[in-house]
């Protein structure tokens, strides 16, 4: 079967007064599952952060980012997800071998992996000299309900957020993705009605990928008369370097580098994003203690 692209639509309906998102990640959700190896639990709590990083990402402008911590009392720890309005994200999850049993629907138990208990930071770089902070408390651990109640709270947007990863018996990705429905000022009562009675009779967004969807199918399944605006491609992208871990090497100062000189005579820095190593030999090291003394 073909390999489709991960892609992004942007898109208004009924007159203007909805703005909507939908997205797949399914590639991107397995490139992470590969480079962190993830246990399912992992890839379905980090999948749906890094999609709702996706397309939060895509109501950016320019240069603009944003990072999103889920920091819940869950076994699974800490899940960071990156993205731009360039469509790259990355990700990743403290502890990626997580393992719970399934939940009382018989699916993965991502509140159970990531805990009821907690707070979503979202921080925005808006080329701004301070960049904004939205926090908000965990309420369900499931994550689309949380990223529905950042939307009502932090941004006093109401919206719905679908969030969903399908995990294969060989604990590959085989479907991934969302969307955003953002209600906007004068819709009547009758419009919001129309709007839940659709959110409520949809089936779940794994279903409808798996049945080859694509993003613009399943916003039309929400709203009929979605009208798509733009597209992006959703990509993998890590924003680090070995320019960049270097400049890291440097702020440990003068003592530890000399440290990992003497008792290492090297150093090997690991991303946390993309689970890339950068080893400096001792000589390396050198140069970076004498940049650390000017």
């Amino acid at each position: 079967m073909e390999k489709k692209k991960d892609r992004l639509i942007r898109g208004t309906a009924m007159n203007g007064k909805v703005r909507a998102f939908a997205v797949r990640t399914t590639e991107l959700v397995e490139e992470l599952r590969r480079r962190h190896d993830t246990y399912p639990m992992a890839t379905a709590a980090l999948g749906r952060t890094v999609t709702a990083a996706a397309m939060m990402g895509a109501m950016l402008k320019g240069r603009e980012k944003l990072c999103i911590m889920v920091k819940g009392d869950g076994p699974i720890g800490q899940i960071v997800a990156e993205s731009n309005a360039l469509g790259e994200v990355c990700g990743y999850v403290h502890h990626p071998h997580i393992h719970l049993p399934s939940n009382s629907m018989g699916k993965l138990d991502v509140a159970g992996a990531v805990g009821t208990e907690g707070f979503i930071d979202i921080i925005k770089d808006l080329g701004l000299k301070e960049p904004y902070r939205g926090s908000i408390p965990i309420i369900s651990g499931e994550l689309a309900e949380d990223f529905t109640y950042y939307f009502a709270v932090s941004e006093q947007t109401p919206a719905a957020v679908g969030l969903g990863v399908l995990v294969d018996t060989d604990e590959s990705v085989i479907v991934a993705g969302g969307f955003i429905v953002q209600l906007l000022p004068g819709l009547t009562d009758a419009e919001i009605t129309e709007i839940e009675k659709a959110l409520g009779a949809m089936p779940s967004v794994t279903t409808l990928l798996d049945q080859g969807l694509e993003p613009e199918e399943m916003l039309r399944f929400l709203l009929p008369d979605a009208v798509v605006m733009d597209e992006l491609d959703i990509n993998f992208a890590c924003q680090c370097s070995r320019e960049r871990v270097e400049q890291t090497l440097v702020s440990l100062g003068q003592d530890e580098l000399e440290r990992l000189i003497a008792e290492d005579e090297q150093a090997e820095v690991v991303c946390h994003f993309c689970n890339e190593a950068y080893v400096f030999n001792k000589d390396e090291l050198q140069v970076i203690l004498e940049q650390a003394k000017s």
